[in-house]
């Protein structure tokens, strides 16, 4: 497999975790799931991030599952696989076993512990040292979830100190400018220009790529939107990406309820034949029959839009 490198764009899919309504990891569903996405278009899979429920994972189960997707893909698209870890003897150990396993790259968050610029910089440089100069990463900037602010100058120096960080995934939240400002410091000449793929369930996805993000890597239940919006807007239909997005953004706003957002992505991508159950590895929130009616309802209701567009 070839490995992940700077000119990554269009969408990577955040995949889920399947399980069983008992707590396994149902490997069938894995597979169903693969081709799912790949039918849909996707040009990259992100697999054991926060949307995966890494956390819930043994250390056995995060390299079974990992090497199993990889097996199932094979060279049609390229894997990236989350390995962010409290510490560096079990993110070096995932990191060895996903690369010989056949890994495009990783993804590395950091950890909440961090406190200034000097930590964040410091860290990834220490994350090099511990994986491999020769292992691509992506920088996971989601500080509402690791509560770790990441400036745009700190990015910049880390890419510059760093030539093995390839990509930033980015779900800052106001954000907008932060990719304007990573974006201008490589047109000016100060860093190399890194991929840029967005997450926060593509909630602004339009405005990101206008921004100068190269696609997104989101676990949207539906990533046939991303896809089309990121070919449309790559082929300078902006009107068109804008008209594709606004089909699908009722469930998108829905979608991405803190949470709640996991268990109602489970539950669309079961009623799509996606994966056999919506399961949660416990602890998880339950959805009550009034979410699931509304969720049903939101389904049909974009299913009518779009026959509006077509």
């Amino acid at each position: 497999m070839k490995k992940l490198d700077e000119s990554a764009r269009d969408v990577f899919i955040i995949a889920v975790t399947p399980f069983t309504d008992s707590g396994a990891i149902d490997y069938a569903s894995v597979d169903r799931m693969v081709e799912f996405y790949v039918e849909r278009g996707v040009v990259g899979m992100t697999i054991l991030g926060m949307m995966g429920e890494a956390q819930k994972l043994t250390a056995e189960e995060s390299v079974a599952v990992a090497r199993h997707v990889l097996k199932r893909v094979g060279d049609r698209v390229p894997v990236v696989v989350g390995v962010s870890s409290p510490g560096f003897a079990a993110m070096r150990e995932l990191t060895a076993a996903v690369m010989d396993a056949g890994a495009a790259g990783v993804m590395v968050a950091p950890p909440s512990t961090l406190k200034t610029d000097g930590d964040i910089i410091r860290y990834y440089v220490n994350v090099v040292g511990e994986i491999g100069t020769d292992v691509p990463f992506v920088l996971q900037d989601y500080p509402q979830s690791t509560g770790v602010v990441i400036a745009p100058t700190v990015i910049t120096e880390i890419v510059k100190r760093l030539p093995s960080c390839v990509m930033l995934k980015h779900e800052d939240w106001p954000g907008l400018a932060k990719i304007a400002a990573v974006r201008a410091a490589s047109q000016a000449g100060e860093t190399r220009r890194i991929s840029i793929l967005v997450g926060n369930g593509a909630i602004m996805l339009p405005e990101d790529l206008r921004r100068g993000a190269d696609g997104a890597m989101t676990g949207f239940s539906y990533p046939e939107m991303m896809v089309e919006v990121c070919r449309a807007h790559f082929a300078g239909k902006l009107d068109r990406a804008a008209d594709l997005f606004d089909a699908y953004l009722p469930l998108a706003r829905y979608e991405l309820q803190p949470g709640l957002g996991m268990a109602i992505r489970k539950y669309v991508l079961a009623k799509r034949g996606a994966i056999a159950s919506p399961a949660l590895r416990k602890p998880a929130p339950l959805l009550t029959p009034d979410d699931r009616a509304e969720i049903e309802r939101l389904m049909e209701r974009q299913a009518r839009r779009l026959k509006e567009l077509t």
